[in-house]
Formats: structure tokens, C-alpha cells, sequence
């Protein structure tokens, strides 16, 4: 007399032939899974139900039939300064002081600009009975147009 041993086992197969997509039809988790050889086909002939997840790549350019058409304004540019005579160190030191600075304001800056202009207009007498200046410097003379411009420029802050 023979007696039969049938062991039922369950399994999940991930065989070479279905590239690691079995029985995970249910949990989309795009360019996960898959040997190298299954993504250089989802490459070259992409499936139009499974997204691609570019991992935050932006495209260059846009598809247009069978041609990808690439618009040079989107690729990226990195602009690096030349500091081959830069005689700063790229890190600071932990032994340097902290530099505690108050906040520049508008009055600060009309005391560093204006007012020992004014201040000496009014000890020589170059005023007139509506205290404005007989002969006004370049920085009076300028109109809100051209301060707009002037503050915007790069280097503009510092003096």
C-alpha cells in the first residue's frame, strides 16, 4: 500500500520571463522592479499604461511624432565664477568671532549718503530759502527711475 504526500505550497515566482511583474499587478510601483534588460526595453519602446518616473529629471525637449525635438533654453547651464586668484578659504573656521549686526534701515542709509552732504551745504550757506542745494551732487540730481534701476543693479548693497 502506497500512500500519496501532495504539499500544497504557495509562492510568488519572479522569473526572468516576466521581468518581476508577477503577481504585483495590484501595487503600481513603477521603475521598481525589473532587471536592467526589461528597462532598456520599457525604454526604447515605452508602454503608454506604465508611467516612466524620470526621479525629478525634467525633460529638454517635447516628443513630436517619432522625433524628440530639443529646446537648447531648457537645458541646464551650471555658471561657475573663475577663483583661481581667490584668496578666501571655502569654509569659515569655527574659531571665527560671530559678527552681531544690527538692521540696516532707511535712516541708516539717508545718515551715510545724504546728511553730510546736507550737513556741509548748510555750513557753507549753499542752500536756498527753501533749503534745497544751489549746486546738487550726482545722488540729488537722479530721478526714481534711475534709483529703481541703480538699486537693483548687483553690487548695489554694499558701499
Amino acid at each position: 500500500m502506497s500512500f500519496v504526500n501532495i504539499l500544497i505550497k504557495r509562492s510568488i515566482c519572479t522569473t526572468s520571463v516576466r521581468n518581476g511583474k508577477r503577481n504585483f499587478r495590484k501595487f503600481p510601483i513603477y521603475n521598481k522592479r525589473g532587471s536592467k534588460i526589461f528597462k532598456q526595453q520599457q525604454q526604447e519602446n515605452p508602454d503608454p499604461d506604465v508611467p516612466i518616473h524620470k526621479r525629478g529629471v525634467r525633460d529638454v525637449g517635447y516628443k513630436e511624432g517619432d522625433k524628440f525635438i530639443v529646446i537648447p533654453e531648457k537645458i541646464p547651464e551650471l555658471i561657475v565664477p573663475d577663483l583661481t586668484e581667490c584668496k578666501l578659504k571655502p569654509y569659515v573656521s569655527y574659531r571665527a568671532p560671530d559678527v552681531v549686526q544690527s538692521e540696516f534701515t532707511a535712516q541708516d542709509l539717508f545718515n551715510v549718503i545724504y546728511a553730510p552732504k546736507i550737513a556741509k551745504d548748510f555750513e557753507e550757506g549753499n542752500l536756498d530759502e527753501n533749503g534745497q542745494p544751489l549746486e546738487p551732487s550726482v545722488e540729488e540730481k537722479i530721478t526714481s527711475e534711475e534709483a529703481k534701476i541703480k538699486a537693483r543693479q548687483t553690487g548695489s548693497d554694499m558701499f
